[in-house]
């Protein structure tokens, strides 16, 4: 956990040993602490003279005997101890998934990894903008726009190995799940091969979460008892499209505006219906969300404007959603009808 308090220019002692309590140094550091280093129950300190009395004692679990009585005796005279998780191994890297973009998301494993870690490589669509409440790492941005890479993958892949074999605890934090078109396989790959240690935290991924946002179950039980992923990223193959049509239950793709006019044509053709319910949902969970509903013959034009990133739902599951907003919508207005009522 990141730090709330105020500690600018506070003493603060941080005790353990120095592989277990270098997390610890670095966020209270960036809280703005003056931070001191007593390294064994003994009273071994590398940083210059102890404090008389500091403001907080950082107790790090770090497996030493000991140190109960030491901070048994801040307790008594009035310090506050704070206990403080060991940090994790150094020279691996961890793939993190992000969810759609919003910290409330991340899993509480990918909360602790992100605590846990000394650099941190993050993508434009992971929640990014709170990492400085999450972390105190080194933040590097290597995120992919459309058409414009920062950073290649094949270089996103080298600083990672880099960076572990350097001795550095190393998130990969992407957005949604790193196993759903997230190329998180690659990237264990190149870890993999240069004998970097290496481990996956599913995230939250857009291909459900998003329709959620906008009220769209991917299942719903008489309607649709199936649904299917696609990257949208690049045209469908008329074999795919024909498949994919055939299918039947629900679609989701995943940032396919700029191949929409493609796949709704190519639905249309491979025989899926004109009035098949579609739903393109923008920035999911982010400011400016926008859901647009169509059908497959009048979606292109009806999502002239729309822009990735962006999930398109296709199928029955959209016309459910309708239905429950309306039920919604009614019986709002009866509440504000009787709210006016016991009023008058």
């Amino acid at each position: 956990m990141q730090l709330s308090i105020d500690l600018t220019g506070r003493e603060v002692l941080v005790t353990g040993g120095d592989h277990a309590a270098r997390q610890a140094v670095r966020r209270y550091q960036a809280a703005g602490a003056v931070v001191s280093r007593l390294s064994t129950p003994q009273g071994a300190s590398h940083d210059g003279p102890l404090p008389e009395r500091p403001f907080l004692v950082a107790a790090v679990d770090d497996g030493q005997p000991g140190w109960d009585a030491l901070l048994d005796r801040c307790r008594e005279t009035g310090i506050p101890v704070s206990m403080e998780p060991s940090a994790g191994p150094v020279g691996h890297v961890t793939l993190v998934g992000g969810g759609p973009g919003v910290s409330e998301l991340l899993t509480v494993a990918a909360v602790k990894a992100l605590r846990d870690a000394d650099v941190v490589f993050y993508d434009r669509l992971a929640p990014y903008q709170d990492l400085p409440s999450l972390t105190s790492a080194e933040l590097v941005d290597v995120g992919k726009q459309p058409g414009h890479h920062k950073v290649s993958q094949g270089d996103i892949e080298k600083l990672m190995v880099q960076s572990a074999l350097a001795g550095n605890n190393v998130v990969r934090l992407k957005g949604g799940d790193p196993y759903v078109f997230g190329r998180g396989g690659e990237e264990v790959a190149a870890c993999v091969a240069a004998g970097v240690p290496v481990k996956v935290i599913s995230g939250v991924t857009s291909a459900i979460s998003v329709p959620a946002a906008a009220g769209i179950p991917v299942t719903h039980r008489e309607v649709s008892h199936m649904f299917t992923v696609v990257s949208g990223h690049a045209p469908l193959t008329e074999k795919e499209l024909t498949h994919l049509a055939g299918l039947g239950g629900t679609i989701v793709v995943l940032m396919g505006i700029g191949t929409l006019h493609h796949l709704a044509a190519g639905l249309r053709r491979a025989g899926m219906k004109a009035n098949m319910p579609m739903a393109v949902i923008e920035r999911g969970y982010r400011p400016g969300q926008r859901t647009t509903i169509a059908q497959l013959g009048t979606i292109v034009t009806a999502a002239a404007d729309c822009t990735n990133p962006a999930v398109l739902v296709i199928g029955e599951v959209v016309r459910v959603a309708e239905a429950n907003r309306g039920h919604a919508e009614a019986a709002a207005d009866l509440n504000r009808l009787a709210a006016s009522l016991m009023g008058s």
